[in-house]
């Protein structure tokens, strides 16, 4: 099946990266992971897209950090994208799709919103790159609607569709590869290997999870076959301010991003 739509973010051959830490948490260390993370993408075929939230809107509990404030944390991604590095952020409600977009490079739906209309409709009108992120309830065949809506919106750009798990039970995810080839018949598709090993609420008032299965969810998926790579990560992920259970080390990033590609390569029988 053709895709309805374009893929012109990422240049013929290359990974795109999306990574970044889970929530901009201060001027200073969002600033000292991106720069990090333009030094690990500049020697390899990847094209890097910097992610960091600048509002955690659905945190398990009201208690949660949820980051600096819009104007302030859009303020630091601004200084981000001022060093030369595309930024993509995620937006929670239509009103706020506009002034994301003067900042971001791209737009992301969150999971949990991925059949809100009005926000798709939103994102598209700003003619933005859009990654829309499966939600966990969502079969995958059914993705192909949220990339319909943006289609139908004039002028709309290039969208991606990102598996990050389906829930299995009370606190737990799991992630159906199957679905990776199933979504690519409509859009290009990214692999969020880091929400992936996330178990909702499971540790109370915040998510748990299980950092240590990231490298194997992410290199069955580079088998599989992936347009794109979704890692939050962290210098410090266990006092990270969200997702700490979850968040990659940043010092771990290479190896694993090596590893993928190696496996994307020989995937694609080069």
């Amino acid at each position: 099946m053709t895709s309805p739509v374009t893929n012109d973010l990422i240049p013929e051959g290359r990974l795109l990266l999306v990574a970044g830490p889970c929530v901009v948490e201060g001027r200073d260390v969002t600033l000292r992971i991106a720069k990090r993370l333009r030094e690990i993408a500049a020697s390899r075929p990847v094209t890097l897209l910097f992610k960091a939230s600048y509002d955690k809107a659905n945190r398990t509990s009201g208690d949660s950090f949820r980051g600096p404030g819009m104007e302030e944390a859009l303020a630091i991604l601004a200084d981000v994208r001022n060093l030369g590095i595309a930024v993509n952020t995620d937006v929670h409600e239509s009103a706020q799709v506009p002034r994301a977009a003067a900042v971001a490079d791209v737009l992301q739906v969150p999971a949990f919103l991925c059949r809100q209309t009005d926000l798709l409709l939103a994102c598209a009108r700003t003619g933005k790159p859009v990654i829309v992120k499966k939600g966990q309830f969502a079969a995958p065949e059914d993705m192909r609607h949220a990339v319909g809506k943006i289609a139908s919106v004039k002028g709309h750009g290039p969208v991606f569709l990102c598996e990050r798990g389906t829930t299995f039970g009370y606190h737990n995810l799991v992630v159906d590869f199957r679905s990776l080839p199933t979504m690519r018949q409509f859009a290009p598709v990214i692999f969020d290997g880091t929400h992936s090993v996330q178990r909702p609420a499971g540790q109370g008032a915040v998510s748990g999870g299980d950092r240590a299965m990231i490298p194997y969810l992410v290199r069955a998926a580079a088998a599989v076959g992936i347009d794109g790579l979704f890692l939050e990560t962290h210098e410090d992920p266990g006092n990270a301010l969200s997702d700490a259970a979850t968040q990659l080390p940043l010092d771990e990033l290479p190896a694993l991003l090596d590893d993928v590609l190696r496996i994307r390569a020989a995937a694609q029988g080069k």
